[in-house]
């Protein structure tokens, strides 16, 4: 009996100790993260401010029963406020921004990647058009380096998104810089 239970341990423990053979996989393992962070949160509202003024709309939002905790921290952000060199630029845009416009209508101006105005057809420009883009110019970096100072970040990287807001808002038929899909260019584009 003794042989016999030895005999059938010893066929369990052979078919128990099968052979496992693992090999890597011949493609690379590949992990695809996607991840945005909003970390330009307070940029934007800041833009959203100035441009406010520059338009002459006052677009107030009142909190959401939901949106009441976030609410504090909108207002105490806001507190903090622009610069009254901000004010004083933006208002200044604002006074030009119909003759401006009347320019990027007609093609002659358009909104470059950088946020700022240049003159795309200079053959057409007149001197006071030149005056017109480098005051405009001029107010913008003054807002752009306020951001950058106040945020704590690249001035280039507040240049990239206040452009995409002055591109959306230019009007119709206005050149407009965008990188382009298929050439991963910048190119000049009619709105």
């Amino acid at each position: 009996m003794r042989l016999l239970t030895l005999i059938v341990a010893g066929i369990i423990l052979a078919l128990g100790c099968a052979r496992v053979k693992v090999e890597g996989s011949k493609e690379p393992i590949k992990i695809d993260i996607s991840m945005r962070l909003d970390i330009y949160q307070h940029v934007q509202k800041d833009i959203d401010e100035i441009e406010n003024i520059v338009s002459g709309s006052k677009q107030e939002s009142k909190p959401k029963n939901n949106q009441s905790r976030f609410h504090l921290v909108q207002i105490a952000y806001a507190q903090e406020g622009l610069s009254p060199e901000v004010e004083q630029a933006a208002l200044r845009r604002k006074d030009r921004r119909s003759e401006l416009n009347g320019w990027e209508f007609k093609g002659i101006a358009g909104e470059n990647r950088s946020g700022l105005v240049e003159i795309r057809n200079q053959s057409e420009a007149s001197q006071a058009l030149n005056e017109l883009v480098k005051a405009e110019n001029d107010d913008r970096l003054i807002i752009y380096s306020h951001l950058a100072r106040k945020n704590n970040t690249a001035l280039a990287e507040i240049q990239k998104i206040y452009a995409q807001r002055l591109q959306d808002d230019a009007p119709a038929g206005a050149p407009i810089e965008v990188l382009s899909a298929s050439s991963g260019t910048y190119e000049w584009k009619i709105k």
